[in-house]
């Protein structure tokens, strides 16, 4: 029997097939976020990046809903005097690159259900995969709490759906569905509730089986093109490859090819 989590609630970890599952753990109050959980949330996205035995993570969470956002009794100190819950040196969660924090390398997919609200948008955008139940209730609610958005939500929303349609979620502060979301490029998978947390292992497995070197670097130039312009990205082409050309792992991927097999790939 699982030992229920502390009150201000807590993130497991779980390692299978070189998969990291983060979970959220704190269902009594709907997954709310306090200082303590944004805390171990960055050590255990530090803990995927840092384990070379680790390929891709999963984000998920306990109970019925992903998260209601942030414990505002516990968040608001912080808040108001400039404080960060995550402590500087780890990975940020929210993949800002904020001074001090480093950014993720590896990828994540997440799986979301229920109540997402806030927070928990910007945790999902601020991944790579974004697999959703179809009982999903999204909400960017911080105009009706008298604050912003600084969690990437007012960045990524327009990346993702063009300036008018995030416009119309983060100044309303309204409820919408799964559907929504797929639609506005939020979530790229929609399933039924109850199999998000499968089909978003079954995603990270698949990338956990490609080469680890060939997917941080196609991840990493991806995220540059949207950030800093396809130029920059380009810049970056000849140099990569000859540096995965390469690798160990370029060298097992002609050979399985040529010996008609999976290759076997070891981040080398």
């Amino acid at each position: 029997m699982r030992t229920p989590p502390p009150p201000e609630g807590c993130i497991d970890c779980e390692v299978r097939d070189g998969v990291l599952l983060i979970g959220i753990n704190r269902p009594a109050k709907r997954n709310g976020f306090t200082p303590r959980m944004f805390r171990e949330l960055g050590e255990a996205y530090t803990r995927l990046d840092d384990d070379p035995a680790l390929r891709c993570g999963v984000l998920h969470a306990a109970g019925d809903h992903f998260t209601a956002g942030l414990d505002l009794p516990t968040i608001a100190p912080l808040m108001r005097s400039g404080e960060k819950a995550v402590p500087l040196g780890v990975v940020e969660p929210t993949d800002l690159g904020t001074p001090g924090y480093r950014r993720r390398t590896k990828p994540m997919v997440v799986a979301v259900k229920g109540i997402t609200y806030t927070l928990g948008i910007e945790l999902m955008l601020a991944a790579d995969i974004v697999v959703a139940a179809d009982n999903c209730r999204f909400s960017q609610l911080e105009v009706k709490r008298g604050i912003m958005a600084t969690g990437g939500a007012t960045l990524r929303m327009a990346e993702r759906a063009g300036l008018g349609n995030a416009l119309l979620h983060l100044l309303t502060g309204d409820e919408f569905g799964s559907a929504e979301a797929l639609r506005l490029n939020f979530v790229q998978k929609v399933v039924p509730a109850g199999q998000e947390l499968e089909e978003s292992l079954r995603v990270a497995r698949a990338i956990a089986e490609q080469a680890p070197l060939a997917v941080v670097a196609t991840r990493l130039n991806a995220l540059k093109a949207v950030e800093q312009g396809p130029l920059a990205a380009m810049a970056e082409f000849i140099e990569t490859q000859q540096r995965l050309s390469s690798s160990e792992d370029a060298t097992e991927g002609v050979r399985s090819f040529v010996e008609k097999r999976a290759a076997r790939f070891t981040g080398r």
